[in-house]
């Protein structure tokens, strides 16, 4: 994060002593990133977090099924029928994928038993539905429909739900920052910049448990997944410092840059990280030009593959896309309104949509579970005399 935020209790220098109430030392550690030379964050704990009880012995391996033979064309996927299944860690689907990302649903029908940590990937997920609390051992956050929580990798958590989920999951492969256009030199947000800091919301209560047992962290690092046993509890940070923590941005308090004609896509980029980004489409006032043409015009995305989805409203550059649709436009095929959508949209001086937008740079891949939520007619949906079928099916 471009910011500092401190929690808890610490000693005025790092790296000096610092005693527990029997006399013992607190013991530090240190999150750092790109070795030393990037963010990082001094935690203090109760115990030495490298103090491992046990290991099992059997390795848990993911396998994302890849659709091999995913034929080029634009894609609609309907996930609004999905059943909770599992938890954040088993019940993740993944949709698609490359080096860069994975993007997956969730739909979390419990909590897990152990405690969870991703040692390779950073994590965004976006709350379409729910809410309850993310725990940390760097502390606790609220969360909410329409959040987007950051989980840095190497950060322990579960998620305490205390209304059901629907959840949407990138994992990067790389750092997510704040978009680089909108940051000084220093790393705040700019005056023209559709957030600031304010929005932003830090853990706020350090929660310090000092409780012996059996602790299990599941340590996702690729495609395998280790079980690591302690006999203390994880979350025994009595404070920390610095740059590294999971945090939270609400969908709405995005402030939309509108312009006299159509402004492209980059004005609604909210996240970056190597690869890709991610973008926010929120409710907004509409091009003021007297013969604007207020929806996307048709594009040919030369470098990137583009995912949307839906999140609520109405997406007026679509026919047929619900609630929890997935769009994907591959790079190689133009994309752009539907017919008629563009003589309807004229006149219009806001639209209430929302939805969150991936583009990648490099291209995607499909997987068999989204093979199953293919709309298989969707392709043909830009016909200007569309078959009734397809109006039912395809959209």
């Amino acid at each position: 994060m471009p910011f500092y935020h401190k929690l808890g209790k610490f000693p005025q220098k790092r790296h000096t002593q610092f005693r527990q109430p029997d006399g013992s030392l607190y013991k530090e550690e240190l999150f750092s990133t790109i070795g030393f030379d990037s963010i990082y964050t001094n935690a203090y704990h109760i115990n030495s977090p490298a103090k491992i009880n046990g290991v099992d012995d059997k390795v848990e391996v993911f396998h994302i099924e890849e659709w091999e033979d995913a034929p080029l064309k634009p894609y609609h996927f309907k996930t609004k029928p999905l059943k909770p299944e599992s938890d954040i860690i088993y019940g993740r689907k993944p949709v698609m994928y490359n080096n860069d990302v994975i993007m997956s649903m969730c739909l979390p029908a419990s909590q897990p038993d152990a405690f969870f940590k991703n040692a390779l990937y950073d994590e965004i997920y976006f709350v379409h539905e729910g809410k309850g609390v993310l725990e940390t051992q760097l502390g606790y956050l609220p969360f909410r429909e329409g959040d987007y929580i950051v989980i840095p990798r190497g950060i322990i958590y579960k998620f305490n739900y205390h209304t059901p989920a629907r959840l949407i999951i990138f994992e990067s492969n790389g750092p997510v920052e704040t978009p680089r256009r909108y940051r000084n030199h220093f790393g705040q947000l700019l005056e023209h910049s559709p957030f600031c800091e304010r929005d932003i919301r830090v853990p706020e209560e350090m929660v310090t448990i000092e409780e012996k047992g059996d602790f299990v962290i599941k340590i996702k690092k690729g495609n395998q997944m280790t079980a690591i046993h302690y006999d203390f509890h994880p979350f025994d940070v009595v404070g920390y410092d610095g740059y590294y923590f999971p945090w939270i941005f609400n969908i709405e308090d995005f402030m939309p840059i509108t312009g006299k004609i159509h402004m492209p896509p980059p004005i609604h980029q909210t996240f970056h990280a190597p690869g890709f980004v991610i973008c926010s489409f929120c409710p907004r006032l509409l091009d003021y030009h007297p013969l604007a043409v207020p929806i996307p015009y048709n594009h040919s995305n030369i470098d990137s593959d583009e995912m949307l989805y839906y999140v609520d409203g109405n997406f007026s550059s679509r026919k047929g896309v619900e609630y929890a649709s997935i769009s994907l436009h591959p790079n190689g095929i133009p994309h752009g309104p539907h017919p008629g959508t563009v003589d309807a949209a004229l006149g219009k001086t806001e639209t209430l949509e929302t939805a969150v937008m991936m583009d990648t740079f490099r291209p995607l891949k499909l997987t068999n579970f989204a093979k199953d939520w293919s709309a298989e007619e969707y392709y043909l949906s830009w016909r200007e005399a569309e078959p009734s079928e397809l109006i039912n099916e395809g959209q």
